[in-house]
């Protein structure tokens, strides 16, 4: 008589509900799955403006930007006295037309390494950030066309025994 209380008790704790099949997975909830988004806020310093720093090839561009008018700075000079070619000047401006704020901000940059074709695309990563830090609500504006991520490609090492990276030295066989 023992044994047959023992197994009813048991039958009684066991779950009543079994799930089987996709449809009743999808009431099922796992944790952290179905938060929330992360809040992204607003990071202007003492002065009212948002930093950021981009980085591309060797170029590091550390990029202010605060209201003004559109004027951009780069290491004290003008952009067009900095960058004499039209299309790295356009590769910067890129952020700023995509969110139609050509004309609603001054940005100021001090940019050092590599030429002048990473310093341009280190300037638009950080430009891209400091404008997420200014306005949050540009973010995914910014991010389908790829201005906050990070190209990470750089020049390959040169290893021992090699003229450079990958090319050797001119084979003899006498």
């Amino acid at each position: 008589m023992t044994d047959v209380t023992n197994e009813t008790a048991v039958a009684e704790t066991a779950p009543t509900e079994t799930l089987t099949g996709f449809d009743a997975l999808k009431g099922m909830q796992t944790p952290g799955v179905g938060e929330e988004h992360p809040v992204y806020v607003q990071k202007l310093d003492a002065q009212g403006r948002a930093y950021s720093t981009g980085k591309r090839k060797n170029a590091i561009a550390r990029v202010w930007i605060k209201p003004g008018t559109g004027k951009i700075t780069i290491n004290g000079k003008d952009q067009m006295q900095y960058f004499a070619r039209e299309i790295l000047r356009m590769m910067i401006a890129q952020p700023l037309e995509v969110t139609d704020r050509a004309t609603q901000f001054d940005v100021d940059c001090t940019v050092e390494g590599s030429g002048l074709s990473g310093q341009a695309g280190a300037i638009r990563h950080g430009l891209s950030h400091a404008l997420t830090h200014y306005e949050p609500a540009l973010r995914p504006v910014l991010k389908p066309h790829g201005f906050l991520t990070r190209d990470a490609r750089v020049v390959e090492r040169k290893k021992y025994g090699r003229a450079k990276a990958r090319k050797s030295f001119q084979f003899s066989k006498r």
